[in-house]
């Protein structure tokens, strides 16, 4: 009884941490839907994407610049390693997850080049969270209004452009390339944009990571693709992936409950190597899900038929 009382106490206090900390990584769970989901385009540079956006906003805040000029160029530089990773895949023909493996390695050079070292402190330099009124800056108050704020305008953007004509193309590439193509569509333009708006939000991510935590490491990406994943099938399975709508809400909806379950995780006592085991299991057992389920389903139609 004493145990559950403890791991609940300290579950209850981790929540405005870990919920902070969920609406920042949402984005790169965001960035790792639309490829995935939108474009059919399985990708892995959000792990390259995630700590170049966070490297290019820890050098400009530390050379003085304001926060959101650092947002806005780590924005511009995950475009641009996105649009990169489409363009090797249709340019040269290699498959998407070879070409975001090629990105993602390329980008931890580049990554140590921007910084000049492997890890740069930002402590006491501003962020977008000391604008935030009321409440204290640093503190996770002050950091989940900003980025909540942020992530119901991303929501809401999003949900208006993938409704328009072209964001109505980029799903059409994604559902049929040819039959899109057919339709006078512009495949290149389609799918370069795509990734690269997902490597956008990743690097967004990174970004108002390193704002958040003060600190900026070339490592920082280390993983956060598999969680990602992992957040995005929590989050699929919760409101579902029938429509725009629901596949926007997903990745955020997803990150929240996926870090609050590793903080009960960890608040329960389970060892901080372990988690990244867990994870692995059970997306294998999300993506394996289906398969099993189809596997099983011809048995009695072929019984029925016998008889």
């Amino acid at each position: 009884m004493d145990f559950v009382q403890t791991t609940f106490a300290s579950f209850i206090s981790l929540i405005p941490v870990t919920l902070a900390q969920s609406l920042i990584l949402g984005f790169v769970v965001l960035g790792i839907m639309i490829p995935f989901r939108m474009l059919s385009f399985p990708d892995l540079t959000s792990e390259g994407a995630f700590p170049l956006g966070g490297c290019v906003c820890g050098v400009l805040l530390a050379a003085g610049a304001s926060p959101l000029t650092a947002i806005a160029v780590a924005l511009i530089a995950g475009f641009a390693a996105g649009c990169c990773t489409a363009f090797i895949h249709l340019r040269f023909r290699i498959h998407t997850l070879l070409a975001g493996i090629l990105m993602m390695t390329m980008l931890y050079s580049v990554n140590l080049r921007i910084m000049g070292k492997s890890n740069l402190s930002v402590f006491g330099a501003p962020t977008v969270f000391d604008w935030v009124p009321f409440t204290q800056p640093g503190f996770p108050a002050s950091k989940i209004v900003a980025v909540g704020l942020l992530s119901l305008a991303v929501f809401v953007l999003l949900n208006i452009y993938f409704k328009t004509e072209r964001g109505t193309a980029v799903r059409a590439v994604g559902a049929n390339p040819d039959m899109a193509e057919a339709q006078g569509i512009n495949v290149w333009a389609a799918t370069i944009g795509g990734v690269g708006l997902a490597g956008a939000f990743s690097a967004l991510s990174g970004a108002v990571m390193v704002q958040s935590q003060g600190f900026a490491d070339v490592n920082m990406g280390l993983g956060i693709l598999i969680n990602g994943l992992a957040a995005l099938m929590i989050g699929e399975a919760i409101v579902g992936k029938q429509s725009v709508l629901r596949q926007i809400a997903a990745p955020f909806v997803g990150a929240i409950v996926y870090y609050q379950l590793v903080s009960l995780c960890l608040a329960a006592g389970m060892p901080p190597p372990d988690l990244k085991l867990a994870t692995g299991l059970f997306v294998l057992a999300m993506l394996a899900l289906p398969s099993l389920r189809r596997s099983r389903g011809p048995a009695p139609a072929r019984e029925a038929f016998r008889e």
